[in-house]
């Protein structure tokens, strides 16, 4: 039987400004693992992405990322403390009950890449 083990799926994220990129996700909270040749790894336990230093305006503001986590009220404190809205003039929404039965928020990076960031309700 072949082994068809999945050990990790990760997206390249656009970014207009690599450098600024990668500084708004480190105050988000992310680790930076490594960077080099154009690209950056990123991780906040078992969320990985890989941040390019390559966009395509129409692209990155159509791109979104949903990332689940257990407590979303204590992820948007998070963010919110980050003080990355007013640093980067970014959007961080309030957190919403969504009819697909989860609370989430968004928060768009300095490239117009959208996080939906949210815990499933039951």
């Amino acid at each position: 039987m072949p082994n068809l083990a999945v050990t990790e799926i990760k997206a390249f994220v656009p970014s207009k400004n690599f450098e600024v990129s990668k500084q708004f996700y480190k105050d988000v909270g992310f680790t930076m693992a490594s960077d080099g040749g154009g690209v950056a790894y990123f991780h906040f336990e078992n969320a990985a992405f890989l941040l390019q230093d390559f966009c395509a305006a129409s692209f990155a503001e159509n791109y979104m990322i949903s990332m689940l986590v257990e407590d979303v009220d204590a992820w948007w404190q998070q963010v919110h403390d980050s003080g990355v809205a007013e640093k980067y003039g970014v959007r961080l929404s309030a957190v919403e009950l969504q009819p697909w039965r989860m609370r989430d928020f968004c928060l768009t990076d300095p490239s117009g890449v959208m996080w939906r960031i949210g815990q499933n309700v039951k």
